[in-house]
Order: C-alpha cells, then sequence, then structure tokens
C-alpha cells in the first residue's frame, strides 16, 4: 500500500506535530511541502484536502484527514492504537483528559509566545513582549499542574506513553528555539518526563527535521 502523505511545511508545530504520531506509530508516510509563498495551500487542489486552506491535511488512499489532532488519532488507531488506551475505558479517558490539556491550556499559552518571538518577526514584524509576558505567566501556571501530575505519574494519562504525550513534542521543540527555553528548569518532574520524550527515536527524528527551519 503507498505511504501516507502529509501536507504542509516542517516549520509548522501542527504538521510536526501529526510527524511525531506518524513517527511513533511507525506508520508509512511521507511529508509533502506546501509553498505558501505561492498560495499553494489556498489552490483547489489544497481545498480538496483541507477545505479551509491550512495545514497540515494527510491523505491515505482515497480518504483525506485534516485538523492535527484528529491526524494524530487516524495514525494511532490505524498503526498504534495502544496510544490511545481504548481497550480500557479508564485509561483512554486519561489519554483524552490530557489531550484537551494540552490543546486548551498547554498550547493555547505557549503559541502566542511562539507566534510573537519566532513567527512576527520572519514576517518582518516586532515582539509584542507584553503578550509574551502574559502567556509566558499562564504557561507557568499550566506547568505547576504538570509538576504535581508528573510527581505521582511518568506520563501524563498514567504510567504509560500515549498520544497525550507526544502531542506536546513539537510546539515544545520550537520554545527551546525561543529566549524561553529555561521555563522547565523550574519544575523537575516536568523535565524528567520532557527528557524521556527526548530519548525516543521518533521525537529525536523530528527535533532533526525541525532544526534547519528553527
Amino acid at each position: 500500500m503507498a505511504p501516507m502523505k502529509l501536507y504542509g511545511a516542517t516549520m509548522s508545530w501542527n504538521v510536526t506535530r501529526c510527524a511525531v504520531a506518524l513517527e511513533e506509530a511507525g506508520a508509512e508516510y511521507e511529508i509533502v511541502p506546501i509553498n505558501f509563498a505561492t498560495a499553494e495551500h489556498k489552490s483547489p487542489e489544497h481545498l480538496a484536502r483541507n477545505p479551509f486552506g491550512q495545514v497540515p491535511a494527510l491523505q491515505d488512499g482515497d480518504l483525506y484527514v485534516f485538523e492535527s489532532r484528529a491526524i494524530c488519532k487516524y495514525a494511532a488507531r490505524k498503526n498504534k492504537p495502544e496510544l490511545l488506551k481504548e481497550g480500557s475505558l479508564a485509561e483512554s479517558a486519561m489519554v483524552d483528559v490530557w489531550m484537551e490539556v494540552e490543546a486548551n491550556q498547554y498550547t493555547s499559552a505557549l503559541t502566542p509566545i511562539l507566534f510573537q518571538v519566532l513567527v512576527s518577526p520572519m514576517l518582518g514584524g516586532t515582539t509584542d513582549q507584553k503578550v509574551v509576558e502574559e502567556n509566558v505567566e499562564k504557561l507557568k501556571k499550566v506547568l505547576e499542574v504538570y509538576e504535581a501530575r508528573l510527581s505521582k505519574y511518568k506520563y501524563l494519562a498514567g504510567d504509560f506513553l500515549s498520544l497525550a504525550d507526544l502531542n506536546h513534542v513539537s510546539a515544545t521543540l520550537c520554545l527551546f528555539a525561543t529566549p524561553h527555553a529555561s521555563l522547565l528548569d523550574g519544575y523537575p518532574h516536568v523535565k524528567a518526563w520532557w527528557s524521556s520524550l527526548m530519548e525516543r527515536p521518533s521525537v529525536q527524528k523530528i527535533a532533526a527535521l525541525m532544526k534547519p527551519s528553527a
């Protein structure tokens, strides 16, 4: 069967979020670059993959999946369902909880920092330090909750690796390309959790993939 195609650029943490899941799941896939400079993301061909004209989009045969976290779930369900723990109601509930936390607490605080520090200057804008500082404070509060959780369990959903952990990888790798890379130092259990994720071959491969555009 032909490899799945992941459309997007490796400088997008939404795209590399999917790539981590695909790697960890052992899926056969290839990344197909989309040229934003020529508005390829708004072309009829790409709108057929993602009607919002955004990245990522995943093609698996005749099936198209868009939205990064939906793509991650698809990769896990197809190739490595234990990443979702769907065989256990209690464990899968914890995976779901911490996937929601990643999206709505952790990454929602981290994204404005990354945009202001990394993306805005790249687009010729300036960094709004007030926005950065406000969201650093938000992120610290989130990390306090993570620290408490990870003082009891090795991973977020329990003592097992899940998609809830992996979904954090791409945006956190971007954090380390900012002046706020030392943020995790104040949370020893969070730092140990992150170190354990960084040891995984899937994460190392994606970290290397992201470096040229960091």
